[in-house]
C-alpha cells in the first residue's frame, strides 16, 4: 500500500473516531441534562403547546382565609399565584421510578385514589406538588381536587393556583374544587 493510501484511511479512522466519540459526549450530556425522565414514555391527552384543559381558578389573593386562620401568627410563607402547564403525575413513582404517560395512567390513577400525591411535571423537567389550598376545607375532606386529577391522571393541562417553595421543595395549591 502507498503512503497516500495509508495516510487517507489513517485520516478515514480517525475521523470516525471523533464522530463516534462525539456523539457518545452527547449522549453523556443529554442524559445529564435536566429534563423529563423516561422521556419515551409518551403523553397522549393534550401538549405543551395545546394542553388538554384546565386545573384551579384563579384566587384573589395568594391564600385563603383558612390557610390565613391555620398559619402560625396569621403569616403563611411566601407564595405567589402562578400558571403552569404540565403532565398529571403520580408523584412518587415519577419519582421513584420515572414512570408517566398513557401506560402508566391507570396505575397512576389507582395511586391517587389511595392517598398518593399528585404531581404537575413541566416540560422543563421540573416536578410540583399539586394540593388543594384551602388548608382547613382539605383537612376535613370538603374538596374534591383528587377527582380532578384521577380524570387527568397522564392529560397535559393548565394549572393555575399559588405556589410555594420551601428548601427546593414546590407545590402547587389549587383553588376551585370545594365540595358542594
Amino acid at each position: 500500500m502507498t503512503k497516500l493510501g495509508k495516510v487517507s484511511i489513517g485520516l478515514v479512522a480517525a475521523l470516525a473516531m471523533t464522530l463516534t466519540m462525539g456523539a457518545k459526549d452527547k449522549k453523556k450530556v443529554m442524559a445529564s441534562a435536566p429534563g423529563i425522565l423516561q422521556p419515551q414514555m409518551v403523553v397522549e391527552g393534550g401538549s405543551y403547546e395545546k394542553p388538554m384543559g384546565s386545573i384551579g381558578t384563579k384566587p384573589d389573593s395568594a391564600w385563603t382565609a383558612t390557610t390565613m386562620g391555620a398559619s402560625v401568627d396569621g403569616k403563611p410563607n411566601m407564595a405567589k399565584i402562578v400558571t403552569m402547564t404540565g403532565e398529571i403525575v403520580d408523584f412518587s413513582c415519577y419519582l421513584q421510578i420515572g414512570k408517566h404517560g398513557e401506560k402508566h395512567r391507570s396505575c397512576g390513577q389507582k395511586c391517587f385514589k389511595n392517598g398518593q400525591p399528585i404531581g404537575l411535571l413541566t416540560k422543563d423537567g421540573n416536578l410540583y406538588m399539586l394540593m388543594d389550598e384551602e388548608h382547613d376545607l382539605r383537612r376535613d375532606g370538603m374538596t374534591d381536587f383528587r377527582s380532578a386529577a384521577v380524570e387527568h391522571t397522564a392529560h397535559i393541562m393548565e394549572v393555575t393556583g399559588t405556589m410555594s417553595e420551601q428548601a427546593g421543595m414546590k407545590a402547587i395549591y389549587v383553588q376551585g374544587y370545594l365540595k358542594k
